[in-house]
């Protein structure tokens, strides 16, 4: 990491080596602590993945990684961390992994109720509350951050202070979050009515029914917005529409029930909500560029 302060480095390696013993083997490993997560890789992936980000910060620690929102391309390492303030479908791929160096990331799942109780009682909440902006935002690391860090991964060696000491520090997290310039957007998840928090529910709505047909005006009565508002909002959130969230909803969970329950295209469409075994396969192809057989053959086959 040629770019960082020495102060940084130091924090850096001594974070990595924390990591690195708790994660011991390759891929993602949940802790003690319920909100941490710990990723190890290594070596870069083959191919990109899709996925939901659930609301989360990443904060790399050693290697690199993009992360592809809509046609947004977000590459970082261990220089900036990532927050995901809302869920998103994007596509990651870890770029810079060995086995020497292994791609490591600590993170850490964010309340939406924390995050409320910390708004609240913040002298930033005083302040005019900006429209909402992008879920997906990068952010320069700290020293103060990395600090955070290393005291809660180092609570898993004593688990007898996870109950009480483990809250303090991720409050400690998401304050230094709260006054990054992603703030604004955890403002408007904690700030109730707001229209980053609606945006927020219409979100939470479109991942329980996916597979119903989109109805964006019943969508926009049940987060209090007009259809031509929630349109905007989320738009501006999430970087696609609603339709298009709901789109790569149903063809991540499609590809995942033919790899993991071996169903076929036809039966994984019709479960995801498509009438149409073609357009469901034109659909599909458009995303994961194969046809389903092909790309869940290919998958199989790494």
């Amino acid at each position: 990491m040629p770019h960082a302060a020495p102060h940084l480095e130091d924090r850096l390696r001594e974070l990595a080596g924390l990591v690195e013993r708790f994660a011991g083997s390759d891929g993602l490993h949940a802790t003690a602590i319920p909100a941490l997560h710990l990723s190890r890789l290594s070596a870069p992936m083959p191919l990109p993945m899709r996925g939901v980000q659930e609301a989360a910060l990443c904060l790399i620690v050693q290697g690199a990684k993009r992360a592809i929102l809509a046609d947004e391309v977000y590459d970082y390492d261990a220089s900036r961390f990532v927050v995901a303030s809302v869920d998103l479908p994007v596509t990651s791929q870890v770029t810079e992994a060995s086995a020497d160096a292994p791609y490591l990331c600590v993170i850490l799942k964010l309340s939406a109720a924390t995050i409320a109780e910390m708004v609240a009682e913040a002298e930033s909440a005083k302040a005019p509350l900006p429209p909402p902006s992008r879920g997906l935002s990068l952010q320069p690391s700290s020293v103060e951050m990395l600090d955070a860090a290393t005291r809660l991964v180092k609570l898993l060696d004593t688990p007898h202070d996870i109950p009480l000491l483990a809250p303090l520090v991720e409050r400690e997290i998401l304050y230094r979050v709260l006054c990054s310039p992603q703030g604004a957007m955890l403002r408007h998840i904690g700030i109730a009515d707001s229209q980053g928090q609606r945006v927020a529910k219409a979100i939470h709505w479109l991942r329980q029914h996916y597979a119903q047909p989109l109805r964006i005006d019943r969508i926009a009565r049940e987060v209090h917005m007009s259809a031509s508002a929630l349109h905007h909002h989320f738009k501006a959130v999430t970087a696609m529409s609603p339709l298009q969230y709901q789109k790569q909803l149903r063809l991540q969970e499609a590809r995942r029930l033919m790899l993991s329950e071996v169903l076929d295209a036809a039966s994984a469409g019709h479960r995801v909500g498509y009438e149409s075994p073609s357009q469901f396969s034109r659909e599909y192809s458009r995303m994961f560029g194969a046809p389903p057989v092909r790309d869940v053959e290919r998958l199989r086959g790494l």
